[in-house]
């Protein structure tokens, strides 16, 4: 290896480092994205060539952990202490009089108090030593936590090797919170209910659910964040107060909030806890309070600890912005994929600056549980300031007129008949033809990640339905312009546009035809997982059940609920229709079509670099040719093909005596079925 190439693998380090700082903790990126990916592309491509400059504070060494089958504990050096609660001004007048008496001063005297942000999240640890994180921990019952480092590592704004400032503790460890942004918490449950799964009901509990997860690659794709407010170590710290402390993490690179601020005495305590209050709503994660702290970390140790508790610190928690109303309705409303779900119809009243006038009951065992009823007055809250919930039913002010709600025994929009599968919560139409079915079907096979059709929104929606122009989505492809241009809000011109849009979308690639379908369980990925195994819409409609549960990443409840999908009466008429009209979605070679006797009925890990075809390449020969592709190494792991660079995965595979081959063995093997490396371009062999 050259000087050169040594020196350009730690430039790009410190170049790809600062910028990623600069984008995910500063919130003032340099560099472009695209101008991003081709420098983490290049340090890809040498670390590859030279994997004996492997580093893990490489930019490139946050995601691509195997899956682990358990956390392992991860006892804390200095424990993580819980906080003492406070929920009124009062009570912090109460905790300002016992740090006091504790430190011998007057009544009149007055402290400094820091108060930051209490954020919503899952409490995290991390531990640092020369600078380097060696591990990231839960924090458990304080004493013992849960080593999830691998997922930790794939937050952006965490840094995997601290600043070089002069002092720097040797070994250290850093408290935080792990918390997923507002903005990306819709983005999931957006997702979510594509794919017809449960919603998580808010923020915290999508981060818990993320930060725990045994794969880090679905912990990466959650784009969590991470917040840090105190810095521990077995010496002294070279500050004099708690504010001076942030501004340690934030010179090292961590990020803090951002947004403490030092007061004095109660007073400045009382001005500051209803400042914060009111514009808590504006910040782009939750908060659930504010933390009190004594600012001079000498008396921080004079005051000590009680318990398990800090005496110099308090916890002031914020009132859930709850308001009181009557119960008008609870009407059914019937979703996309047919789920029926109880909606309350509440006398509007203003909550967190809005006006909720609805609030969702989820199921039928839920209104069961809180015993909500027609006529009823409750209390109703934004669980976690976004999703309207009722918390409790005032039961002491009931007259005795209210009317208990019955889950309907009919679809409330069509008539048809209605189901609830063993096992699940959610009470479903199962007619293929109901009207509130078939909006939101039209609407999400049009949408961006399905057949793409611009134009082609709600109110276009309703009214092509209420005119009887379509009812079903073949029906799309039948419009003419001039009933198209005399609907509402039309006219000739964007009645050109839409038609031009449908035209453009009868060749979209399978997979988005397949998730335009609607089928439950099916979301984005799911359908490309389908089109890259079948191949084709015919394949995959008459596939039975059992193949379709041999499918990686399908199963049996996603294999059931496709061929019940295909097996609907109406169905197989409308993908009839759809042909007809043209619409013909591009064919995806399909896995196995060319069986291969060394490759049926296996799964292949790909490890390390390869020099002749993309990893992704790789994969989809192996599918091709009868196999499967996985990310991790197992036990019904059937080969490891392993390259240059290769780590973990070729270790994990000689310990479980998994056969390893080098890519030329492996092209071997498949002789002519084997991509010529010439037909691979040049820019598609980086990893």
């Amino acid at each position: 290896m050259s000087d050169q190439e040594r020196a350009r693998i730690e430039e790009l380090r410190r170049e790809l480092t600062e910028h990623a700082y600069r984008y995910h903790v500063l919130d003032r990126p340099t560099i472009s994205d695209a101008a991003y990916d081709v420098l983490y592309r290049e340090l890809e491509e040498l670390e590859a060539r030279h994997p004996e400059l492997t580093s893990p504070d490489s930019p490139t060494a946050r995601v691509g952990a195997p899956p682990l089958d358990r956390f392992e504990p991860a006892p804390h050096r200095f424990p993580m202490l819980s906080l003492q609660n406070a929920f009124s001004v009062e009570e912090l007048v109460d905790f300002d009089g016992r740090v006091k008496r504790a430190l011998g001063l007057a009544a009149e005297d007055k402290i400094d108090y820091l108060v930051e942000y209490k954020i919503d999240g899952l409490g995290v640890s991390l531990t640092y030593e020369n600078g380097l994180l060696v591990r990231g921990a839960t924090r458990g019952d304080g004493t013992v936590g849960e080593d999830i480092t691998t997922n930790l590592r794939t937050i952006r704004s965490i840094p995997l090797r601290l600043a070089d400032l002069p002092g720097r503790p040797e070994l250290c460890e850093v408290r935080g919170e792990a918390f997923l942004p507002k903005a990306e918490f819709a983005r999931i449950n957006a997702e979510r209910d594509e794919s017809g799964d449960p919603l998580f009901a808010n923020p915290r509990n999508a981060a818990a659910g993320s930060i725990r997860q045994l794969d880090s690659s679905i912990t990466a794709g959650r784009k969590l964040d991470a917040i840090f407010y105190d810095l521990r170590t077995e010496g002294p710290l070279p500050c004099e107060t708690h504010a001076a402390v942030l501004d340690l993490l934030a010179a090292l690179r961590l990020r803090t909030a951002g947004n403490h601020e030092v007061v004095t005495g109660v007073d400045g305590l009382a001005a500051v806890v209803e400042r914060r209050d009111r514009g808590r709503h504006e910040l782009p994660y939750d908060i659930d309070g504010l933390v009190v702290k004594v600012n001079s970390l000498q008396l921080q140790a004079e005051l000590g600890y009680v318990s398990r508790s800090p005496r110099w610190a308090i916890a002031f928690k914020f009132q859930a912005e709850q308001a009181v109303t009557n119960v008008v309705d609870i009407m059914p409303s019937v979703g996309r994929t047919g789920a029926i779900t109880p909606v309350g119809i509440m006398e509007p009243v203003l909550i967190a600056g809005t006006t909720v006038s609805r609030a969702s009951l989820h199921n039928e065992d839920e209104v069961r549980r809180k015993d909500v009823r027609i006529g009823d007055v409750v209390v109703i809250q934004k669980a976690g300031d976004i999703i309207p919930e009722v918390v409790e039913v005032l039961v002491d002010r009931r007259t005795g007129a209210e009317v208990p709600f019955a889950m309907p025994t009919v679809c409330p929009v069509c008539g048809g008949p209605v189901a609830r599968e063993e096992g699940e919560a959610v009470t479903r139409c199962t007619s293929p033809t109901c009207r509130a079915k078939l909006a939101g079907w039209l609407e999400h096979w049009a949408s961006r990640r399905a057949m793409d059709i611009d134009g082609l929104g709600p109110a276009i929606v309703e009214q092509l339905i209420a005119t009887g122009m379509a009812g079903d989505v073949a029906d799309l492809y039948r419009l003419e312009h001039s009933r198209l241009a005399a609907l509402e809000r039309m006219g000739d011109k964007s009645a050109s546009n839409l038609l031009d849009a449908l035209e453009a979308s009868k060749r979209r690639p399978l997979s988005r035809f397949i998730n335009g379908l609607g089928i439950r369980h099916v979301g984005e990925h799911v359908a490309g997982v389908l089109a890259r195994h079948f191949g084709s819409l015919e394949a995959l409609a008459a596939a039975p059940v059992e193949e379709l549960a041999q499918v990686h990443e399908v199963g049996e409840v996603v294999a059931r609920s496709v061929r019940a999908f295909f097996d609907a009466p109406g169905v197989r008429r409308v993908l009839e229709k759809l042909r007809e009209a043209g619409v013909a979605p591009e064919a995806t070679e399909p896995a196995g079509a060319e069986q291969h006797p060394f490759v049926v009925g296996k799964v292949f890990v790909f490890t390390g670099t390869l020099e002749t075809m993309t990893r992704e390449d790789a994969e989809a020969l192996v599918l091709r040719l009868g196999g499967r592709a996985s990310g991790s190494v197992t036990k019904k792991t059937g080969c490891v093909v392993a390259g240059p660079g290769a780590g973990s995965k070729l270790a994990k595979a000689e310990e479980l005596g998994i056969p390893v081959l080098t890519e030329s063995e492996f092209r071997a093997a498949l002789g002519e079925s084997a991509p010529e490396p010439s037909r691979i371009p040049e820019q598609r062999r980086l990893l």
